[in-house]
C-alpha cells in the first residue's frame, strides 16, 4: 500500500511539472503582469489576437493597421527579437498603481536578433477597465532618434 501511495505521489509530482510554460509569473491582477503578457504575445508567441485582447480599443485599432505582430513591433515599438525574455523593472514600483485606474510599467527586454544579444527597455501606460489591466500606450524610446 505504501508503495502504491509513493508511486501515486511521484506521478502527481511529475504531472504538476508539466504545466503550461506560457503562463507568466506573478499576480494576474497587476498592470505588470498584463504588460508582460502583452509583449510575450507579440514577440514570443507572435499572436496578434492575444495581444489585441490585452490592449485598449485605441491601441488595438493602431495594431490592426500594421497587420502582423512583426510589422507592428518593427515599426511602432521599434524593437525586434528572434526570441526575448521580458522582465518587470521593479526599481520604481509603487503600490498606488495597483489600486488606481492608471499605471506606468517599465519592462526590460533581453533577447537575440540574428545571433546577437539585444537589451532594451520600454515604458507602457496601462489603464484599468472593469477590473482588468490593458496596455493603452507604448511610450517612445527617449534615446532613439
Amino acid at each position: 500500500m505504501k508503495y502504491l501511495c509513493f508511486i501515486f505521489a511521484l506521478t502527481t509530482l511529475f504531472l504538476a511539472g508539466c504545466g503550461n510554460e506560457e503562463a507568466g509569473r506573478g499576480d494576474k491582477d497587476t498592470p505588470g503582469y498584463a504588460a508582460t503578457m502583452y509583449f510575450d504575445a507579440l514577440y514570443n508567441r507572435k499572436d496578434m489576437k492575444a495581444a489585441l485582447k490585452l490592449s485598449t480599443p485605441r491601441l488595438a485599432r493602431i495594431m490592426r493597421s500594421y497587420g502582423t505582430p512583426s510589422q507592428f513591433t518593427r515599426n511602432l515599438v521599434n524593437m525586434q527579437f528572434d526570441q526575448v525574455t521580458i522582465e518587470l523593472d521593479m526599481t520604481n514600483k509603487s503600490l498606488r498603481e495597483q489600486y488606481g485606474k492608471k499605471a506606468k510599467v517599465n519592462l526590460i527586454f533581453t533577447g537575440q536578433l540574428h545571433g546577437d544579444q539585444v537589451d532594451d527597455m520600454r515604458s507602457v501606460q496601462m489603464v484599468k477597465r472593469k477590473g482588468d489591466w490593458y496596455v493603452d500606450k507604448i511610450n517612445p524610446d527617449p534615446y532613439a532618434r
